[in-house]
């Protein structure tokens, strides 16, 4: 590769891969690269590459915002390195319209689905996307699976230098850092995974479950998001008067809930000046992303209460535009096409098994809510575009299995009370990976290196990348205290707040983004 200066001592290139590694010397695509030069040349040990999730997150990005934020160990002895997937924003993109606007215009005007009415609009919208899709998403639409980036990510390495992968991956990254871990797993020196998704629910499902239950159901995610909700209205009551909408917060909440069911209210977004309606699919969809980061639970909670007082339309949207800042979110994109629209599609689908039946879709929806509460719906319906895409999508996807014994250990990061990657998905992928160690943190949040004042937690995620020493077996990293007491304050006063905002945005499912009037 070739390097050339992209701002403040970055550099920046743009990797030459196969479309189709099954013909190497075939057509060509670009991968985006971005890389922060070892601070200390002299105790270098190699490249760490970063993916921050998604799938659609752009590395790129997240490595240019967070590089000068991570531990200075790190950034003294590794280039940090990273790179936008295949399909994903500036390398070859995949863009099924002319603008972005166009790809807005085709989605639902909600969240998710609540009634037969509204998953019709959900089919309808589908359709049309997956459609636009199979027109003019070729070729790159059937070569961007997990497995093309992982190959794509070894090519990297090499053109690097490095004789072995170090490696970072949060969230669907986790999914990434398996796929290259039992492809190539003699090549690997330390692969850290970090809000962990269980690689068969996210393929193929267990038994015949695919043929009826939806990848993004199978993962249970919902549960984790209402365990997660459940430890929010605990802390929150627990605070008392550091909390906003401390006192039987749980009961309060759902009764919001049921009042925006029947009344949507109005909101004015101070950024946009657009007024909407705010409906019950927009509290859950708001209500799952703050729990992605307990950084924003203050905040969220006084959203939540000036919600449950009739608060002016723009005392709530001032409200609702801070959690979203939190969040790491805008109300408009940096980038003129972002390619959000199909970039989960674009890989979720190509890597997963899931129903051809709308009904399926439907069926799982209702089971979700009825057993795993208010999220159940929210994240049935994130993956209905699967079940229309294109069927040439993910050619060369690796289903498993997922059992290869890596020549160096992996670390792998679980997070008791993820609403996105829940705790069993770290604990499965542990047990599945035969020289893998579990480091569990005892929190609250979306993944849990960089999450606000854990610096158990980063303390052994650094050890571990810098010396490949793994924590003891067993070890368990507890919060420093609460999101609205001491934890939250640390928090705020750390580096590590910003940097948890970027990873959190980059990991944020479309719902969220909708319900927070993110484009």
């Amino acid at each position: 590769m070739s390097w050339s200066a992209c701002r403040d001592g970055f550099q920046c290139g743009t990797l030459s891969a196969p479309l189709d590694h099954d013909r190497p010397h075939g057509p060509a695509i670009g991968i985006s690269v971005i890389r922060l030069p070892a601070g200390v040349p002299a105790q270098r040990i190699g490249s760490l590459m970063i993916n921050p999730g998604g799938p659609g997150g752009s590395g790129v990005d997240v490595v240019r915002d967070v590089a000068r934020l991570l531990p200075l160990e790190l950034r003294a002895r590794f280039d940090i390195v990273g790179f936008d997937p295949r399909g994903i924003l500036r390398s070859t993109p995949l863009r099924c319209f002319d603008t972005f606007d166009q790809a807005l215009d085709v989605l639902p005007p909600f969240p998710f689905p609540v009634t037969t009415a509204e998953e019709n609009v959900q089919r309808a919208a589908d359709d049309r996307l997956a459609a636009a899709c199979a027109r003019r998403g070729s070729p790159i639409l059937a070569h961007m699976s997990t497995a093309d980036a992982a190959r794509d990510m070894d090519l990297l390495r090499r053109a690097l230098g490095d004789p072995k992968l170090t490696y970072l991956g949060f969230s669907y990254g986790s999914m990434l850092g398996q796929t290259y871990a039992n492809l190539f797993p003699g090549r690997v020196r330390a692969l850290v995974v970090d809000g962990v998704l269980d690689p068969i629910a996210w393929t193929t499902g267990r038994g015949a479950e695919a043929r009826t239950v939806p990848f993004s159901t199978r993962l249970r995610s919902d549960q984790g998001a209402q365990a997660t909700l459940g430890e929010f209205f605990r802390l929150c009551d627990a605070a008392r008067a550091d909390c906003a909408f401390a006192g039987r917060a749980d009961r309060r909440y759902a009764a919001l809930a049921q009042r925006l069911r029947r009344q949507p209210v109005t909101v004015t977004d101070p950024e946009t000046g657009e007024t909407f309606r705010f409906t019950y699919q927009d509290l859950i969809g708001i209500s799952l992303g703050a729990l992605y980061g307990p950084g924003s639970w203050p905040d969220f909670a006084m959203f939540l209460r000036d919600l449950e007082r009739q608060a002016s339309a723009t005392v709530v949207g001032r409200r609702l535009a801070t959690v979203r800042a939190g969040l790491g979110l805008a109300a408009a994109p940096p980038e003129p096409y972002p390619n959000v629209v199909e970039g989960f599609p674009g890989v979720a689908c190509s890597d997963s098994v899931n129903p051809r039946s709308f009904h399926a879709y439907q069926r799982a929806a209702d089971t979700a809510e009825r057993r795993y509460g208010y999220f159940g719906r929210l994240w049935t319906w994130a993956s209905g575009i699967c079940r229309p895409w294109p069927r040439g999508a993910g050619q060369d996807r690796h289903l498993g299995p997922w059992t290869a014994r890596t020549s160096s250990p992996v670390l792998i990061v679980g997070n008791h009370y993820d609403p996105a990657t829940r705790y069993q998905g770290a604990v499965v992928a542990s047990r599945l990976l035969p020289n893998s160690r579990l480091l569990t943190y005892a929190g609250w949040g979306h993944t849990a290196f960089f999450s606000a004042g854990n610096f158990c937690v980063d303390q052994h995620v650094t050890t571990y990348l810098v010396t490949t020493r793994l924590p003891a077996r067993g070890t368990v990293c507890r919060p420093a205290g609460s999101p609205f007491g001491p934890l939250e304050a640390t928090a705020r006063r750390q580096a590590t707040t910003a940097a948890a905002a970027v990873l959190t945005g980059s990991a944020l499912p479309a719902p969220v983004r909708r319900a927070v009037r993110a484009r």
